[in-house]
């Protein structure tokens, strides 16, 4: 039933995001060349990893050092503040990789730290939009967005799928949240830390502070490439 709906509404959208998309192909091709679409490993159902595909938003490094920063491009940012980079994975929908409403698919890397609890987030297809993403998307912390999605998974029904969908356009047009401090969700844990370590700090705090972490409590959290997390 939801695999159909997917595939519906995935459809509807076709009619306009396929011109829409080859327009936006040929301004990136003109204005950055190389590659037109970022290709990423992502993990998704059961743990399931595929390949996301969203528009380019970064031109090549000029040297290994470069922050990414000034790497977006002009016609990037515009991409990014309106979320046209996202629109390549409606064929991730079409594949059945994702869906249109569910929790948004993360880095093999990051899933290894993963408490067992956080694993149920992987019990669904993951989405274009989700519950998190309208909750506030990058501006909250990472184990904040953790449990709205486990609790999207928990109380799932059409209504609230439908909800969901009509705060995505209320987002889309009044853009916010797209990108955390430093281009990452607080508390995202990263995937140069060693998941011993990651175990044994998560086995030091108390459930409720993984839960929720304070967002001053998580300024210093280790940043990753915004091309790579933004979600």
């Amino acid at each position: 039933m939801k695999r159909g709906g997917d595939l519906a509404v995935t459809v509807l959208a076709g009619i306009i995001a396929v011109p829409l998309g080859l327009l936006i192909a040929l301004l990136i091709r003109a204005t950055t060349g190389g590659p037109v679409i970022f290709r990423q490993t992502r993990t998704g159902r059961h743990g399931r990893e595929f390949a996301i595909l969203k528009f380019r938003t970064m031109r090549d490094k000029r040297h290994e050092d470069e922050p990414d920063a000034p790497r977006i491009t002009r016609l990037g940012a515009l991409l990014r503040k309106t979320s046209l980079d996202e629109l390549p994975q409606l064929w991730n929908v079409l594949r059945g990789d994702m869906g249109v409403i569910g929790p948004r698919p993360t880095l093999p890397e990051q899933v290894v730290h993963y408490s067992d609890r956080q694993r149920g987030r992987l019990a669904v297809r993951p989405g274009l939009t989700g519950w998190a993403q309208v909750r506030g998307r990058n501006s909250i912390t990472w184990p904040e967005r953790i449990e709205l999605d486990l609790w999207y998974i928990e109380h799932h029904s059409l209504a609230l799928d439908l909800r969901i969908l009509a705060l995505t356009v209320k987002v889309l047009l009044r853009p916010a949240g797209i990108t955390a401090a430093g281009g990452v969700n607080p508390g995202f844990p990263a995937p140069a830390q060693p998941p011993a370590t990651a175990t044994a700090t998560a086995a030091a705090e108390p459930a409720a502070a993984r839960i929720v972490l304070p967002r001053q409590a998580t300024a210093t959290a280790p940043r990753l490439a915004r091309e790579e997390l933004r979600g």
